[in-house]
């Protein structure tokens, strides 16, 4: 009978500032017996590179498959979901209703005619296989006007949205969240494991994109509604149930876990020590000491981060060039100029916010930019998703191509406003949080 012999694992890397002809270079230059490899065991999910020696495996499940399918209790949400995944986004979004109205209406008819006739539209619309699909089930559709809501498109910036489970590609679990528009909710949104970018986080009151953080976003609601349009708490009892017992406060609610997690999820100290997990699994949540100084700093960033749209505008100047003396020069200038040119960027240097030719922001303040959402501040989400962008989608850019900077240059200017003040609040509040993580107590099940 032979033994199976079990596989050793030796690794070796070279420093990662190394170009790569350096790097081959080395290895051209150096034979496999002077390579000084190091005996690599995988930990217990057979990770063997990039391995974490932290207690994050102690902490308490956020999510579990076992628990969205009823088969456990264990996990602090009952229910999580991606954003909605369009596949034809140029289509179902957009910042002017009456142009996604009409976009709307071009594609319902044009899936209407070929499914009597046969006929693709020309300019034809998007077509998938899901679509394919619904058309050889012989599904009939008409435009519905509770289908238009306003979607979380990316950080600080909504759309309106077509939300339709026929014309969105996947929409996972979101009718379950936000049922019919006047139903509230609120979620937390966080990036989806498997990602290499840097860790986002945010929250929302309306239906979250696929990439409102980034890769993907999965997303942990606070209510979910049954079929009937009931509302049921989403944080589950056995959850509730750990945290009271824990911190030996039965006064504690489901609403105050809410917050409570949304606060730990912006610790930097937390995103810091928990890097290389939060790439791998989803976050899990530790105990930390003063709950309810966590419960208050998640309320104010909540309220913070859904309430951008009506918070006091940060005093930043408006620097208006067009208003300069009215010399032959500047006239001359101004008649070659019919319309500014969109610019939309930023000098964190200087505390600009350049719009266009004719218009910047300044005064921001630099911790202002230290609120970020990945590599983009909260500020430059929007000055990014305010330009003026070819669309992909050659219909859409046939014959609703209508978007331009100016029509809504007010508006930027109002949400850069708020937004600054989110910011410098929202640093405000993250910079009184411990520097270091607290030592944890093992938050295995209580009997």
């Amino acid at each position: 009978m032979k033994v199976k012999k079990q596989a050793k694992i030796f690794y070796f890397s070279l420093d990662d500032e190394e170009t790569k002809e350096e790097k081959l270079e080395w290895f051209k230059q150096t034979s496999l017996n002077q390579i000084l490899f190091e005996r690599i065991t995988p930990d217990k999910r057979y990770n063997w590179v990039n391995l974490t020696d932290n207690d994050f495996d102690d902490f308490l499940f956020l999510i579990d498959k076992q628990v969205k399918a009823g088969r456990s209790e264990e996990a602090v949400f009952r229910l999580f979901s991606r954003g909605v995944a369009t596949q034809r986004d140029e289509w179902v979004y957009d910042f002017s209703l009456d142009r996604l109205r009409e976009k709307i209406e071009y594609m319902v008819n044009a899936y209407q005619n070929r499914l009597k006739t046969g006929k693709r539209a020309k300019p034809d619309i998007k077509w998938d296989r899901e679509t394919e699909k619904y058309l050889a089930r012989n599904i009939s559709k008409q435009v519905e006007s509770g289908s238009f809501r306003i979607g979380a498109w990316r950080p600080f910036i909504k759309k309106n949205f077509y939300f339709d489970p026929h014309f969105n590609g996947m929409v996972y679990q979101n009718f379950t969240l936000f049922p019919k528009a006047d139903l509230g909710n609120k979620i937390i949104c966080s990036t989806d494991t498997g990602t290499q970018s840097p860790y986002m986080l945010t929250c929302s009151d309306c239906v979250p994109d696929l990439h409102l953080v980034g890769t993907a976003a999965q997303c942990l609601p606070l209510y979910r509604y049954d079929e009937k349009g009931d509302r049921h708490d989403n944080i589950t009892d056995w959850g509730l149930n750990q945290i009271q017992t824990h911190y030996n406060d039965p006064t504690i609610t489901k609403l105050d876990i809410f917050h409570y997690t949304y606060a730990v999820l912006h610790h930097p100290a937390y995103r810091t020590k928990y890097e290389i997990n939060l790439k791998r699994d989803f976050p899990r949540l530790p105990y930390y000491t003063q709950f309810h100084q966590w419960v208050a700093w998640g309320k104010t960033l909540m309220d913070l981060h859904i309430n951008y749209e009506t918070v006091d505008q940060y005093e930043l100047k408006i620097l208006d060039t067009s208003k300069g003396k009215s010399t032959r020069k500047n006239k001359q200038k101004q008649a070659q100029e019919t319309r500014p040119k969109p610019k939309l960027k930023a000098d964190k240097d200087k505390g600009y916010l350049i719009l266009d030719t004719h218009t910047t922001l300044t005064g921001v303040p630099a911790i202002a930019w230290d609120y970020k959402l990945g590599n983009r501040s909260a500020l430059e989400w929007i000055l990014n998703q305010y330009k003026e962008k070819k669309p992909r989608d050659p219909t859409i850019r046939e014959k609703f191509n209508t978007y331009r900077f100016a029509d809504y240059k007010d508006t930027v200017i109002d949400l850069l406003q708020r937004v600054c003040t989110v910011s410098v609040e929202t640093m405000a509040i993250i910079n009184q949080m411990p520097e270091e993580i607290e030592k944890q107590e093992s938050s295995s099940v209580q009997e």
